[in-house]
């Protein structure tokens, strides 16, 4: 209810997921979005949950029956209200330790790799909190107290001693981040390869690579960037600045990669995402796929959707579906009909 431009929407999607075709803001993305939110109280598109209740409305509501779980989140000015089978949980880590898991793929996902760091510190990021309940609190200790931090460095006056008060959580939280960071992308790097090269159907060598900014020790890191750090008014070492080393037959991808290849490290990423929150978790994720099929040529798209297991639920946007006589996984799914903000069932 109240979410993007939608007043209220039902919908009963089969077990394999759906197909929702549409023109462009007509409101598909956004169904995506809600599902998302439901599942993980995260939204791909922002950062403010304010922003995604329907314009003129004070909050927004999402419901739904995964899992064979009752899931509801309501937001409003008063904050976030979670309840799973009608029981009241009593925060977001509460709500997410028993809840599903998401890989969204999209074309903004070309940012991954030839985008700023930022966009793949949260590929990690989405990944690690999904996985671990310690990474989601420490990633949040360490956001809160980065921002005391800097506020307390544009500050004339001398401040040091509640500056080091914030480094010591910073460090302890900074260093859970980073070896957990580590631990992920050790566990990526080969399923990531092995996804380059089926999309693409050649051999290409794909290398991940973990680099974490401050070095392997975040203290010592600290200590020595004290002064830089007084000198530009802000911190500059620790897990915020993190990078993800992408190496397409060991050149950089972003400088050296086609445009195709591009697209196939972009799935291949994701891809290695959901193979890796399903081999942790023992079931596979739910895969939301944002209008991508329309940029990728049969092959890709074929070798993609042979990639997803069978048994996960795809919901998928499209502006149209001439793509579709090609790719005979997507036939059986069901389909949507999205026009000014209302979905019917399309034949």
């Amino acid at each position: 209810m109240n979410f993007r431009c939608f007043d209220s929407l039902a919908l009963e999607v089969p077990e394999s997921g759906g197909v929702f075709v549409g023109d462009n803001a007509q409101g598909k993305t956004s169904i995506l979005e809600a599902l998302c939110v439901l599942v993980r109280l995260h939204s791909p598109r922002t950062h403010r949950m304010v922003t995604l209740a329907r314009s003129g409305s004070d909050g927004f509501g999402v419901a739904g029956d995964p899992w064979q779980q009752n899931r509801q989140v309501r937001h409003s000015r008063a904050g976030l209200r979670l309840k799973v089978d009608d029981e009241v949980r009593a925060g977001p880590g509460a709500y997410l330790d028993d809840g599903g898991l998401v890989v969204w793929m999209g074309n903004e996902d070309l940012d991954l790799i030839r985008g700023p760091g930022e966009g793949r510190r949260h590929y990690l990021d989405f990944l690690g909190t999904q996985l671990e309940p310690d990474y989601r609190r420490a990633w949040s200790r360490y956001r809160r107290a980065l921002r005391a931090k800097n506020l307390l460095l544009k500050d004339a006056r001398p401040r040091d001693a509640e500056i080091f008060s914030y480094e010591e959580i910073l460090v302890a939280t900074g260093t859970l981040l980073m070896e957990t960071r580590s631990r992920l992308v050790a566990e990526l790097a080969p399923l990531a390869a092995a996804a380059q090269s089926l999309v693409s159907g050649r051999d290409e060598i794909l290398t991940l690579h973990y680099l974490p900014a401050s070095g392997p020790d975040l203290r010592e890191a600290m200590l020595q960037a004290r002064e830089r750090e007084v000198k530009l008014r802000q911190a500059v070492v620790g897990p915020h600045r993190d990078e993800l080393g992408l190496r397409l037959h060991g050149m950089p991808a972003a400088d050296f990669a086609s445009e195709g290849q591009l697209r196939t490290l972009a799935l291949a990423l994701k891809l290695a995402q959901g193979k890796l929150l399903e081999q942790r978790a023992g079931k596979p994720p739910i895969y939301l796929l944002d209008d991508i099929f329309g940029e990728l040529d049969p092959s890709r798209r074929n070798a993609l959707m042979n990639h997803l297991p069978a048994s996960a639920q795809k919901w998928i946007t499209t502006t149209h579906l001439s793509w579709l006589r090609d790719t005979p996984a997507v036939e059986a799914i069901a389909r949507f009909q999205v026009a000014g903000g209302k979905v019917s069932q399309a034949r």
